[in-house]
């Protein structure tokens, strides 16, 4: 580098400084992201920023709207079935990526661009399907409750991956009187502590339950309005 001349700096955009925001809470978690800690991590000084972002507020609403746009959009006219099991499945495997995210995807109230596609491309292919507006609106807060709180179990699960299952499992049974509790020896003996056993394996078996039971709400008001 030529001397007198100082080292040049990043090159921000609105798109990079949401990205070093996604990248700060992945590593540490949303507690861990803060103007500053996203000029450090942008190797910028915090008030650059703000040439880009309005303030934090605009950071996670920009953060939960990258979220958003990873998760596979349902094909409106599609099979609402197989479209609501893989718009959950892409959802579900977000989360996975961005923890942080599972608290925070439905509290913000100022939507970006991908989020408000999202949500319409979920809510017009279940209208397609005929689901009235008021189903529509029971099977998406239905969907959600268990792709979300399903995520928020596994996140918070004291294992990390089908490997440490068994080590975990068998830690937490010293600690009690088999005799005690027999069933629940029986499930972590007889299942958990099986080779291969996967909590996130669960996730398909309940969400088929999810669609199946409004498969059959959707099902009978149909019947109904035929009679």
């Amino acid at each position: 580098m030529p001397a007198g001349m100082s080292p040049s700096r990043p090159r921000l955009s609105r798109e990079s400084v949401l990205r070093g925001a996604v990248a700060v809470a992945d590593a540490g978690g949303i507690g861990s992201l803060t103007m500053r800690s996203l000029a450090d991590a942008l190797k910028v000084k915090p008030m650059s920023i703000y040439h880009h972002v309005a303030n934090k507020d605009d950071v996670l609403d920009g953060i939960v709207d990258i979220v958003f746009s990873e998760i596979d959009l349902p094909a409106i006219g599609g099979d609402w079935h197989a479209e609501m099991r893989r718009r959950a499945s892409s959802a579900r495997a977000a989360m996975r990526r961005h923890p942080w995210a599972i608290g925070l995807v439905e509290t913000r109230t100022s939507p970006g661009p991908a989020t408000l596609k999202h949500h319409n491309a979920v809510l017009g292919t279940l209208r397609q399907a005929g689901f009235s507006v008021e189903m529509t609106a029971h099977a998406f807060a239905l969907i959600d409750a268990y792709v979300y709180g399903f995520a928020l179990s596994e996140a918070t699960l004291p294992v990390n991956g089908p490997e440490s299952v068994t080590e975990v499992a068998g830690r937490m049974m010293d600690q009690y009187s088999p005799e005690d509790y027999p069933h629940l020896v029986e499930f972590t003996v007889e299942h958990v502590m099986k080779p291969g056993y996967d909590y996130g394996a669960e996730f398909e078996f309940g969400l088929d339950l999810v669609l199946d039971g409004l498969a059959r709400s959707l099902q009978r008001a149909a019947g109904a309005r035929n009679t």
